[in-house]
């Protein structure tokens, strides 16, 4: 009977903190309703990240946020583009369609945008390219890059180098993505670039080489912080499978 009242009590005062505090009313029907995951839920995605401001706090905060509601960004993304259908916003929304694998309304979102003073935005023809690319228009994806390089001279992230020399491969353009491979691989942020050439190298037969540009990013990579280990762990792991 105590526990039962303990619990009546924190799920009334929650309610409060949620009046009080101008938090979205849905919260209310979520403790009342729900009288051990609601409270809970509550805790972790309001309260929590209020009192520790902490990163863990803030990433246990959104993962709970996309449990209760996996729509939540989606919808306040596409307002955003109907509101101001400004370059951010269509970007934005092209990202959640492309993390939930709608790749061709990603394009259609992108595409829309590239218009007047925008035709030959960056941003909006990275986001059309990786979208492309994902849908298998691996053409249309390499001419979507070489416009974003010919319109933004400068400009140019190793992003767009890499998805451009994968578009050749994907492409069947094996020489050129050779070319591009090499000309970005050494100065690239990450391992990615190094293990996708050398995947390239033993496509076209020159095992030898590869072979050896994998042994010295593993070699390199033991030397490196760990803070670096642990985010490139993936293609590190993949560089090994590669080598064995």
């Amino acid at each position: 009977m105590i526990f039962f009242l303990l619990h009546l009590l924190v799920q009334a005062l929650l309610i409060v903190h949620v009046i009080r505090t101008g938090r979205n009313t849905m919260w209310i029907w979520a403790i009342g309703l729900l009288p051990a995951a609601g409270p809970l839920a509550y805790i972790v995605v309001e309260l929590l990240p209020d009192l520790f401001r902490s990163r863990g706090a803030r990433r246990a905060s959104s993962r709970m946020q996309r449990l209760l509601d996996p729509d939540k960004e989606l919808r306040e993304a596409s307002a955003a583009v109907e509101v101001s259908g400004n370059v951010d916003a269509r970007r934005r929304l092209a990202d959640q369609l492309f993390q939930r694998g709608e790749f061709e309304r990603a394009i259609e979102v992108c595409t829309q945008g590239l218009r007047g003073v925008f035709e030959h935005d960056p941003t909006l023809l990275l986001g059309l390219a990786r979208a492309q690319f994902a849908a298998g228009q691996f053409s249309q994806a390499r001419d979507a890059l070489a416009r974003l390089r010919r319109h933004n001279t400068g400009l140019e992230s190793p992003e767009v180098g890499l998805l451009y020399a994968r578009c050749l491969q994907a492409a069947g353009d094996l020489a050129e993505a050779q070319k591009e491979y090499a000309a970005i691989a050494p100065g690239y942020p990450g391992a990615e670039a190094r293990l996708r050439y050398a995947q390239l190298l033993k496509q076209i037969g020159k095992s030898q080489e590869a072979q050896s540009l994998l042994h010295d990013l593993l070699q390199a990579a033991k030397v490196a912080p760990p803070h670096y280990r642990r985010a490139q762990a993936e293609w590190l792991r993949l560089a090994e499978r590669e080598l064995g």
